[in-house]
């Protein structure tokens, strides 16, 4: 099985990442970074959980990577139950946002009805 490092640094070229910008991600110094990538130096849990999410795995799979670079989540192409579930799995400040889009969205559409239903009586 090969170290963490070597699965960060081929997810990270993958995505066309600097090792600057995933250093960033985990408030890290790039050169130690660096060395994260040479398996010289270990990430800590939060570090990994930090790229799980950012790479849209778990840390199992992270940390037992098989060679399949997840592909990018597309809403559009899941069923409602689908949508609702990945949706379910955000963090709660992403969730929360999403759910005040939503909100936001059908406010909107209740207004609008409302005004053409009235103004069509006039």
């Amino acid at each position: 099985m090969q170290h963490i490092g070597t699965t960060i640094k081929a997810l990270r070229e993958e995505k066309g990442l600097t090792q600057q910008q995933v250093a960033d991600l985990v408030h890290m110094h790039r050169s130690n970074y660096s060395k994260v990538e040479k398996g010289e130096r270990d990430l800590s849990l939060e570090s990994v959980s930090t790229l799980a999410k950012y790479f849209g795995m778990t840390i199992d799979q992270l940390v037992n990577f098989d060679g399949d670079v997840p592909n990018e989540v597309t809403v559009e192409d899941k069923s409602l139950m689908e949508q609702v579930k990945l949706i379910a799995e955000l963090e709660e400040e992403e969730k929360n946002m999403v759910f005040k889009m939503i909100d936001t969205f059908l406010t909107k559409k209740k207004f609008k009805d409302f005004f053409q239903k009235n103004i069509a009586t006039l």
